[in-house]
């Protein structure tokens, strides 16, 4: 029987993505085939990806890594979630927390209960039952306990940091492991003329370089997957019009480190403030039909804490995926396979969910058709999913005060959308479909958050007679432990300081 293994991989492209795929490869083939990554240090990085959502933490977990000295060495902060400012209407804010909403003390879903107190007239606010919102609005953190029995057991919290030093520092691990880095400009694609698999890459000093199997992280470009091997692309402006962003880093911090990533929609778009231990990553996603980019430019200048740490770098695209991330020897992973703006921090989430599938799927050198299908159904459910939770941000807006949130708010919405605003509106009940990466908790903070709100009770919680005592009681028991609960700036200089950090 001949060996159908794959021998020799190629990743094109560094950053992000590319490190990210080469450490998690090399980590689970422990050195059974050979891993080279091809990058130039002459081609920049996106480098906008400085937040994320709570499973980052199980893939650096997968490698083994230890999360004070992953954020010592990224200059790391928590998130706790993301506060929302000016969306649904100029002077209101909500905020997305990671984790539950209380604790359930029956078989009725606690917002099941808030939602009929509130048809009683209760107007407490659904995030005062997140010890994620408890602990972020005070400044506070700490790790969750694992006693489930504990209030502290029902947050989740994600990171802030550095994607530049990510990138760095998972370059470290998977060189230590074996990976080979070439630095170099890819020149030419060859094609099998029979296949049409990819054969062989030229680089622009003419040094050949083969593989089985090719990883293409090359970003925007798509330098196998669309430039060499034409999958095509599904464009989802209509959806989300929203085609460039500008990012800069400004001086900041100290002693008031939010544990919290924040959103303040503007006429033309929307800004994001990171904190980091170093400084504060902000930028601004806009519309380009909407603002010019030299408005855009002063708006942002104008709009951040602190000096600017440079000039704010432009960025365009085009929100959307490949027709196909997976074609014949070429997997594309990270921005190479599609994007999805930051709105709700996924861009690194969807790399490490595309490597783990890459991992689960992973194929001989026969290449069955049937793995890249697979793999390309999950793909295409998990984009189409982000890209509802993503509309319902733009689409249930209240204010009308720009051409943007006009077109948004009376735009035609996939069915798939369309399906769960109604059956919350019309029943009050939640629907998750097939690889959903947004759940419960995600979907009613914004729904809440929007002012959208169900026409009726659930019979059951109708039936509670304490339900209210319950949710007061729940109420203080999160406030009380959200006050003891160390700063966050205090928690890191305790456990996770970065070197040179302000």
């Amino acid at each position: 029987m001949s060996d159908r293994r794959i021998q020799r991989i190629v990743i094109v492209g560094g950053g992000t993505a590319g490190w990210m795929t080469a450490a998690a490869v090399v980590n689970a083939l422990r050195g059974a085939c050979t891993i080279e990554l091809i990058e130039s240090d002459a081609i920049g990085t996106v480098g906008v990806g400085e937040a994320t959502i709570p499973p980052i933490k199980y893939f650096n977990q997968s490698l083994g890594i230890d999360e004070n000295a992953f954020l010592a060495a990224t200059q790391g902060t928590f998130k706790l979630g993301i506060e929302f400012v000016d969306w649904t209407r100029i002077g209101q804010r909500y905020f997305h927390p990671f984790g539950s909403f209380g604790a359930e003390f029956d078989a009725v879903p606690l917002y099941l209960h808030w939602l009929h107190q509130r048809a009683l007239g209760d107007d407490t606010p659904l995030t005062d039952h997140s010890m994620a919102w408890a602990m972020a609005r005070r400044g506070r953190f700490e790790r969750p306990t694992g006693d489930r029995r504990r209030v502290q057991s029902t947050f989740d919290y994600a990171y802030h940091f550095d994607a530049g030093l990510y990138a760095r520092f998972l370059r470290d691990y998977a060189e230590h492991r074996g990976v080979i880095r070439t630095e170099g400009v890819i020149a030419d694609v060859a094609l099998d003329p029979e296949s049409g698999f990819v054969t062989a890459l030229t680089l622009a000093n003419g040094d050949r370089r083969t593989g089985d199997l090719y990883i293409d992280c090359s970003g925007f470009r798509g330098l196998l997957i669309e430039q060499a091997l034409h999958v095509g692309y599904d464009d989802w402006r209509h959806w989300l019009p929203c085609d460039r962003a500008l990012a800069v880093g400004s001086a900041g911090n100290g002693p008031d480190l939010l544990p919290y990533t924040r959103s303040t929609a503007h006429p033309a778009g929307w800004q994001w403030r990171i904190p980091l231990q170093h400084r504060i990553g902000n930028g601004f996603v806009y519309c380009s039909d909407c603002i010019s980019d030299d408005q855009a430019t002063a708006l942002l200048l104008a709009q951040i804490d602190g000096p600017a740490l440079g000039d704010p770098r432009p960025l365009r695209f085009v929100t959307g995926r490949r027709r196909m991330s997976w074609y014949r020897n070429c997997v594309a992973i990270g921005l190479a396979a599609g994007f999805m703006e930051p709105l709700e921090s996924t861009s690194i989430h969807l790399i490490q969910s595309a490597i783990s599938r890459l991992l689960a799927l992973f194929p001989e050198r026969d290449f069955d058709p049937l793995l890249a299908a697979e793999y390309n159904r999950i793909t295409a459910l998990e984009y189409e999913r982000i890209r509802d939770f993503l509309i319902l941000h733009y689409h249930t807006v209240a204010r009308r005060d720009a051409p943007l949130w006009r077109r948004t708010a009376t735009m035609a919405i996939p069915d798939s959308l369309r399906r769960k605003l109604d059956f919350f509106v019309t029943q009050g009940r939640l629907l998750i479909e097939e690889r959903e990466l947004f759940q419960n908790p995600n979907w009613l903070a914004v729904l809440i958050g929007q002012e959208v709100h169900p026409q009726r009770s659930d019979p059951l919680a109708a039936l509670a007679s304490d339900a209210a005592a319950r949710l007061a009681g729940l109420r203080r028991v999160i406030g009380e432990a959200a006050e003891i609960m160390p700063s966050h700036a205090a928690y890191i200089a305790r456990h996770c300081p970065a070197s040179g950090a302000v």
